[in-house]
């Protein structure tokens, strides 16, 4: 029997002064206005919060994702939490 080929998923975030975003590891941008980002990364969502969010740049195929604006907060959401979520961020990930 051969062991099924682990796939190593990878999802890097770097930030620069609150005002610039760079990200890899970026499935799907599930929404997104200038005040929050709901993201799909390799390693779970992702939702940023912050004032005059806008991308700069988007490459799903690459999964790169830059975004520039004022950046209040970045919330993690473990991946095996679907169920477990019952606030907004629960009803639209299920």
């Amino acid at each position: 029997m051969t062991e099924p080929v682990k796939v190593n998923k990878q999802h890097d975030l770097h930030m620069r002064s609150r005002k610039q975003l760079e990200l890899t590891g970026v499935q799907n941008v599930e929404s997104f206005d200038s005040e929050e980002f709901l993201l799909r990364t390799e390693l779970g969502h992702l939702t940023i919060r912050g004032n005059h969010l806008h991308i700069k740049n988007l490459s799903l195929e690459n999964g790169i994702l830059s975004l520039e604006g004022n950046v209040q907060s970045l919330i993690y959401l473990d991946p095996g939490a679907h169920g477990k979520n019952k606030g907004l961020l629960g009803k639209l990930f299920k």
